[in-house]
Order: structure tokens, then sequence, then C-alpha cells
């Protein structure tokens, strides 16, 4: 290059010298140049290693660095010296290892750093040697060295930006991929070379008694397989008696050093049975009562028993090919899941709550599990018939709905007596001091009449809530049955026929005869209603029949509602229209009714299921539409007890005969009651004290000389009735009681327990109050004068 330069000078010279005119000299050697630095560029420059050795120190670090920064950003390039020192290196070197780090210096394990070294004598010897896969700086990286300008050594490395392909695989079969490919009965694992297992699904965990997939990392994949006698491999936590696995191998390189993906998979078809094994063990599944079917690993039937189909509702010829067809659209993709998981997965069961399409009202419980060692069955389904079940619950709901209700009904019919009670008393005063024809007398009778309608529907609550006062005798249910005819022929229509119908061998029963007259009564009219809706113009039957039911028939019924016992039955059978099955279930609940505004209260079924549970019977209801209804009322046989006797009629006074003397102290905590009770009394010629709590009672008592009777309330806040009574009685133990009450006496009796003690129920009019309390007064009634009040 200096000849050439030389040359151009002189060339220039020469040439100024014979024209003599700088200017076109200069231009001249300015293009020389120009051509020379084009054919310097165009000139195809040496292979490294093919360098001249440079003197000592003869390297420009700046033009060396451009020359390495050549190789672009893919390759990290770095020139050592013969101590193995960083000479210089390109841009992407730094970026990987860092600025000033040799390649015997990376951040590497020792023995990669010896198998650095080791390659660097190598290249030495043979001006070149390759650099296998290894990590450097926490990535994998491979490459070449070669030696260039004598012993000066160039090392180049490539790797790519992107992530560990071997963390990369391990995420994902530890991730969502490996769980849904478990999900499908394959277990995965992902193995280096020297059989460690790097990562694991869930299904292999599971399989393996891990307790999750990072439980199974860093254990050898042979620790988990055990082989038998046929050279078949097993999961080691199963056993040899577990079905044989199929184990598939998939290397992730072709390098002998790469990792590889593992299959393992149950290969239930190496599991064959006999076609005499297969029909006994179809056999023993048909003779067992519970509902049970065997499906392939596809999830495909391949055997279903009796029980099985009573409790999906097939028929005998239907065949359905899978677990789905049988449920409801919105239940087919679970019970799939299902199948196809534990028919592929670990021999574990779960419960699955699904809807026939048979019976899509009501959900039944579903039972899948893997099944091992059955030929090609692979899943085990059972299906338990629990209609009788949902019945009972069905029963027992209504029974505790219908004593919840009950117990409001009570309370309230309680509460809204005591202003009956005030209200009828205040009729009954005005009506004294008025005349038929009287411009007021009408309008009070009127209101009094309705006061004591709504007293009729109080009754009916108490009646429906069991709280009601009954007077039960003994007797036939024939006689009583004899008794109400009369009154129904009067009622039915005579579109309506009416058949009686009576059992031998009835035994006696214990009840209220004029409550059981209600009772079917109440029954016939709806039964009329329903027939003439059903048929206007041609009408029906109604059939009334008593038949005797004995324990061992009650016993073959299986119901867990009725007790065992022998019982007199009453069965009310008309041909209506029928009741819908979504309506019987609250047919007996109060104001529930079907029939149009003003028609029905809603309060007749409700009053005969609390008069029938209050006589310690049992009633139900069955029903078709369009062909009638039966309801059937089962009262208990009475048997006697030693020394009762028959019971009998209490004699009462002549109506108006209410007038008496003495004084009476009136306990009640509602003024208007307390204010009728009073004024009443003492128009019957008796003197009152009146209290308005227990307290006041106990002090009016202590402070009088003499009481003849104490009418008290049973429930008051603070102190009631029952605990001031007791009180009294300390200190005048003859004192004759009568309590007031809106409950039921029987009820009542049971729980205060109290002796010679009479009730008044409520609400009562000013001639029932006189009456009671001079039958109460009445000489030779009781002890001096206490009456025991009715039973």
């Amino acid at each position: 290059m200096l000849v050439v330069a030389g040359a151009a000078l002189l060339s220039a010279a020469l040439l100024f010298w014979a024209v003599g005119d700088l200017t076109f000299a200069g231009l001249f050697l300015a293009g020389l140049v120009g051509v020379g630095g084009i054919l310097l560029l165009l000139r195809r420059p040496a292979p490294i290693h093919a360098l001249a050795p440079p003197a000592e120190g003869a390297f420009d670090a700046a033009l060396l660095r451009a020359v390495l920064d050549g190789a672009g950003p893919t390759s990290a390039l770095a020139l050592t010296d013969p101590a193995g020192d960083l000479v210089s290196a390109n841009s992407a070197w730094g970026r990987w290892f860092g600025a000033g780090v040799g390649p015997l210096a990376a951040d590497a394990d020792p023995a990669t750093l010896t198998s650095l070294a080791e390659a660097g004598r190598i290249a030495r010897r043979d001006g070149a040697a390759a650099i296998g896969p290894a990590m450097l700086a926490g990535r994998p990286a491979e490459g070449e060295v070669v030696a260039v300008a004598g012993d000066r050594l160039l090392w180049r490395f490539r790797r790519g930006d992107g992530p560990d392909l071997g963390a990369e695989a391990a995420r994902l079969v530890a991730g969502e991929a490996g769980r849904r490919i478990g999900d499908a009965g394959l277990m995965l694992a992902l193995v280096d070379p020297s059989g460690d297992i790097r990562a694991a699904n869930s299904a292999f965990a599971q399989r393996t008694a891990a307790d999750d997939g990072e439980g199974a990392e860093g254990t050898q994949l042979v620790d988990h397989l055990v082989a038998d006698d046929n050279g078949q491999f097993h999961l080691a936590a199963e056993g040899k008696a577990s079905p044989p696995l199929r184990i598939i191998q998939i290397p992730s390189a072709d390098r002998p050093d790469a990792l590889s993906f593992f299959l393992l998979m149950d290969d239930i078809a190496s599991v064959r049975l006999s076609e005499d094994e297969s029909l006994h063990i179809h056999a023993l599944l048909d003779s067992l009562p519970l509902g049970l079917a065997l499906a392939d690993s596809d999830g495909r039937f391949t055997f279903l028993n009796q029980a099985f189909r009573k409790a999906a509702g097939l028929n005998h010829t239907e065949r359905p090919a899978w677990p789905g067809d049988l449920v409801v659209d919105e239940d087919k993709a679970a019970v799939s899941d299902a199948v196809r998981r534990f028919g592929r997965g670990r021999a574990l069961s779960g419960d699955l709550a699904v809807r026939m399409k048979t019976n899509p009202e009501e959900p039944v419980a579903m039972t899948v599990a893997g099944a091992r060692g059955l030929g090609s069955a692979a899943v085990l389904i059972s299906l338990k018939d629990n209609s009788e079940e949902a019945r009972l619950k069905r029963e027992v709901a209504q029974a505790t709905k219908m004593q919840a209700v009950g117990q409001l009904a009570g309370g309230v019919a309680h509460d809204f007596n005591n202003i009956l009670t005030a209200l009828i008393g205040t009729c009954d005063l005005m009506l004294m001091r008025h005349q038929p024809g009287d411009s007021d007398y009408d309008d009070i009778q009127q209101i009094r009449s309705n006061a004591n309608r709504a007293a009729n529907l109080t009754r009916q609550l108490l009646a429906f809530s069991r709280q009601q006062t009954l007077r039960p005798q003994v007797l036939q249910l024939p006689d009583v049955v004899a008794e109400v005819s009369h009154l129904l022929n009067r009622l039915l229509d005579e579109r309506v026929k009416l058949v009686v119908k009576h059992g031998r061998g009835l035994g006696p029963v214990r009840a209220d005869p004029g409550q059981l007259e209600q009772v079917i009564v109440n029954l016939a009219v709806n039964a009329r209603d329903a027939i003439l809706a059903k048929d206007p113009e041609g009408g029906g039957t109604l059939t009334l029949t008593t038949l005797a039911v004995s324990a061992e028939e009650v016993r073959r019924m299986g119901t867990d509602v009725l007790p065992v016992a022998d019982y007199t039955a009453l069965k009310i059978t008309d041909t209506g229209t029928g009741i819908p099955p979504h309506i019987i279930g609250k047919i007996f609940e109060p104001f529930f009714t079907t029939k149009e505004v003003g028609k029905g209260t809603g309060l007749g079924l409700s009053t005969v299921y609390g008069i029938v549970k209050q006589s310690g019977g049992f009633i139900f209801a069955d029903s078709q539409v369009r062909r009638g209804t039966t309801f059937t009322i089962y009262l208990p046989v009475h048997r006697a007890q030693p020394g009762e006797a028959p019971a009998r009629a209490r004699a009462k006074d002549k109506a108006g005969e209410t007038w008496g003397s003495g004084t009476i102290l009136v306990v009640e905590d509602e003024t208007m009651v307390r204010a009728v009770a009073e004024r009443a009394l003492a128009r019957n010629g008796y003197t009152v004290l009146s209290a308005e709590n227990g307290e006041a009672a106990l002090e009016l008592l202590a402070s009088t000389p003499r009481i003849d009777l104490m009418i008290s309330d049973v429930v008051m806040p603070t102190m009631d009735g029952p605990t001031t009574v007791r009180a009294a009685r300390r200190t005048h133990p003859d004192l004759p009681i009568l309590f007031m009450s809106g409950y039921a006496e029987e009820q009542l009796r049971k729980s205060i327990d109290i002796p010679n003690v009479s009730f008044l129920a409520k609400p009562f009019s000013v001639q029932q109050l006189a009456e009671a309390v001079r039958e109460v007064l009445r000489p030779g009634n009781g002890a001096n004068g206490a009456g025991e009040g009715p039973k």
C-alpha cells in the first residue's frame, strides 16, 4: 500500500512538472486515491485463522472490537491470550457473560469450566475444538474454539434468547396441560437421562401415592414401577394385582442427553376374562338389590342389572349406549367426565347428584368408581332408587311444616280470642239494655253474629293446631257414620249418590263424636263439589267405608309414618275431578284452597287434619286426576284400661239459672276482657274484685277476708295464671279456680297439673261465663265447692 501511494505521488509530481497546472495534478492524484480505495474495499478478507502473526502489541483494540461485533448479535465472540485472559470480545459476549469476563471465568460449575479448559488445549493442538451443550451464566450454550494468531484462541458461543426448553417442558407437564392429559386417564412424567423425574402431572402423583406433582420430582421413575413374572410393569403403589401398564417414551430431542416424556396408561385390554367368568360376574351383579352397571374405558355400557334398570326407569327392551343418555341435558357433561376420569385413572370413586330423564323432578345419587380386573369393564356405576326415601323426606317436611304452621295458627287464634271475648261480651251487655225492635238492636245482633263467625274461624284454627278442647268418648265408628248419614243426605246434591259400607271386626276408638262428625261433613262437602265440577249433569258417587286394619297389614304397607298397631279406618272416596300432584302436598295447609273467592275459607281440610291428629289418628290422601280422590283416616283401636268407666255427659243447669252470690276475684291482663267479665258477673249478683296481673291478685287475696272463686287467665306477663294459682293455694288450699284460655283444655291440664280446677274456653258470652261460675260454685261440686271441671 505504501508503494502504491508513493507511485501515485510521484505520478502527480511528474504531471505537475510537465503541465505546470497544480489543480489538474491534484485532481489526478484524488482520482488515483479513490480508485485504489474502491479496489481495497472489494478485496476478499482473509479468515481469522489465516492472519499472519502480528508483532507484539500490534493489535488495535478498537479495530479488533469492531471486527468481532461484525459477527452479529446471535453469537458471542471473544479473543483470549495464551494465559486465558480476555483480549477482546463483542457486545453479545458482554451482555451474556459480563464485561471483562473470560470464558474460563464465566458463571458455571467446576465441571463445565474444566471442559472449557480442555477444549482450549485441544484447539491449540488441533487448531479447533467443539464445545457441547453447557450451562453458562445460568443458560444453555454451545459453540467452538479456534486457534488464531499463533497461540491466541477465538471463542464462539451460540444460544437463543428464548426460555429454557427443559424448564418450559416441566412447567407444561405439571401445569394445566398435564392436568388435562391426566383427565383423559394418562399419567405423564418428564425424565432426564439419568432416570430422575423432573416433573409429573397430577394423575401420576395420585396413582403413585405422591401428595402432588412436585412430590414426585427428584425420584427415580423405576422406583415407582414393579415387574411381574411375565415381564409386565405395574405401579408399585398399587401392587402386581393392579392392571399392567403401557409405557411410551417420547424423547424431546435426538441427542442422547435430551429429556424424555414418559406416558403411562392401564393396559386394560391385556386383562381378559373368559366367557364363563364374564357370565358369572354378570349373574352375581344381577342378583344384587343394588342398581349396578359396568362401562368400558370409553364410557360405553357393557352391562346393566335389573335394579339399575328399575332405578333408571328403563324397561327390558331399552339398551342405552352411554351413561349420559339416562340423565337430563344439563347433567350429561358431568356424568361423561366422571365416567371417563374414573375409567382411566386410579381406582377411586365419587358421588354425583343427577336427574334422570324419566323423572327430572327428583335428583338421584349416582356413584362412579374405577373397576379393575373385570375384563373390558373399567367403570362401575351405582344408581340408588331413592324414590321411597324422597317420599319419606316429603312427608317429614310436610309434617314439620304443618307443625310450624299449627303453632303459628294457635298463637294467632289465642290472641284473637281475647279480642272476640271482649267484642261478644260487650254486645251481650248492650243487648241487655235494648229490646227487639229498637233502632240499635238489629245492628248489635249483626255485630254479635259476625263475631261468632270469627270465633268459629278461630276454633277451626285451634282444631288445625290441635289446641281445641275435645270431649273424647269410647265409641264405634259405624255409629258415628250412621248418625251423620242423615245430615249428609240433606247436604249432598240429588245428583250425588251416597254409598255406605261397613267392615267386620271393627275395634272401638276413643274420639270426640261431634268432632268426628265435623270431619266427615267437611270431607263429604268437598267431595260433592269435586263430583259436580267434573260432571254437573250426571253427578257421581260418594262412598263411606269403615274397615279394620290389623298390625300385620300395617307392617306390610312398609310406611314409616304409620306406627304398627291395630286401627279402625274410615275411607271417603269420590268420583270427582281429583287433585293434581303438585297441589296434593298443600291441601292440609290453612287458608289454602282451589275454590273461587268467597266459596271457601281454606280451613276445611286443615280442621280435618287437626282433629284427626289431636285424636291420635292419621289421615292420608290418594288421588288421580279425572278419576277421583280417597281420604283414609286411621284411628287406633282403644284398649280399655282396668277400672275405666264409660264416659258420661255432664249435667247442666237449665238455661237462665245464672244468678248467684259471693265474692269473685277476676285476674286478666286484657283490660276489655276484664271489664266485660266484671260487669257480667256484677249483673248476676256477684261481688267482683279485679286484678290486672298475678301480683295484684295475691295482694287482694291477702287483704280480702273471703273470696269464693278466682277466675284467672292462663297466659299473662310477669306471673302467669298457674303460678298465681299455686301461690294462692298455699294460703287458701280450698279456693275454687276457673281458668279462662283460648288453648285446648286437655293440653292445659297436662301442662298445668293443678287439681280441682275448671276451664272456660275463649271466646265466651256473658251467658256462658255466668253458667260456668254457677257450675263451679254449685254446692257439692268438688271439695268445698271447687269443681273438677270437665274431663
